[in-house]
């Protein structure tokens, strides 16, 4: 029995989706586990960079300790003077050090915009939260709709159900809706977070996860269909079974034919 695309199987596309959901599935469970392994408030008050190291140490004289020069006092003492707090995720066990280190090479971890869990800011913000519950979703539905259409572009719209997708193959608006369908998962995402960075808005934590999911959840496809698409499995473009009985036809025969 062969698969909607015309080959009989799709290892692929079960395989890596599969694998796909489950290290960012256990990521997402583990931006919740880590904070409830430790103490209540052993972590709180980060406001970090992304995409560098902040909190390696304490120790405000060495590399990666950047985040606790920046960190805003928290704690109340008896005498009411706000007193200074240091964190740094070395000093964690394994488990959460690797999460909270993982959140502070990916994430800005800005306090104000995560969310605490066990009284211990999570290593990650709330937008990223969401992020990662979108790229979860994204590769459980790849893991049952997605299959290989010889292009990125085909192999990502697989996911839609062929029915919905016969005008748009028998019209050839194919690159349109690819890149129609991609923009209305990233512009919400896109205008939360810059109407915030241009204005004095402010979005909130649950806008942040709802708009985070639908960006996570394009990006998963894109990935997985950016590594599954793969032309060698199939005779030839003609045999590729698309949507609305359309085939492909390449270029060169059309222009013989």
């Amino acid at each position: 029995m062969s698969e909607k695309n015309g080959l009989g199987h799709r290892e692929r596309e079960t395989k890596f989706s599969f694998w796909s959901s489950v290290v960012i599935g256990i990521l997402l469970v583990s931006f919740f586990l880590a904070p409830l392994s430790l103490d209540e408030g052993t972590v709180s008050n980060l406001s970090g960079n992304a995409n560098m190291f902040d909190y390696v140490s304490d120790d405000e004289s060495s590399w990666g300790s950047a985040g606790n020069e920046n960190t805003g006092p928290h704690d109340h003492g008896d005498d009411g003077i706000v007193q200074h707090k240091e964190f740094a995720w070395s000093d964690l066990h394994f488990f959460a050090a690797f999460i909270y280190g993982f959140g502070d090479l990916n994430c800005h971890q800005k306090h104000e915009r995560s969310w605490e869990v066990n009284e211990n800011q999570m290593p990650v913000c709330a937008r990223d939260v969401g992020i990662f519950f979108g790229l979860f979703l994204g590769s459980v539905a790849f893991y049952f709709r997605g299959v290989n259409r010889w292009t990125v572009r085909d192999t990502c719209l697989s996911i839609i159900p062929d029915k919905w997708l016969e005008s748009t193959y028998t019209k050839n608006k194919r690159t349109m809706a690819w890149l129609g369908l991609g923009t209305l998962l990233c512009l919400p995402l896109i205008f939360d977070g810059f109407y915030q960075l241009l204005t004095s808005y402010e979005s909130t934590n649950p806008l942040r996860l709802i708009t985070g999911i639908p960006f996570g959840f394009g990006i998963a496809i894109l990935f997985i269909g950016m590594y599954c698409a793969r032309s060698q499995f199939f005779e030839n473009a003609a045999s590729v079974n698309l949507p609305g009985g359309v085939k492909f036809i390449l270029a060169s025969n059309e222009e013989s034919e």
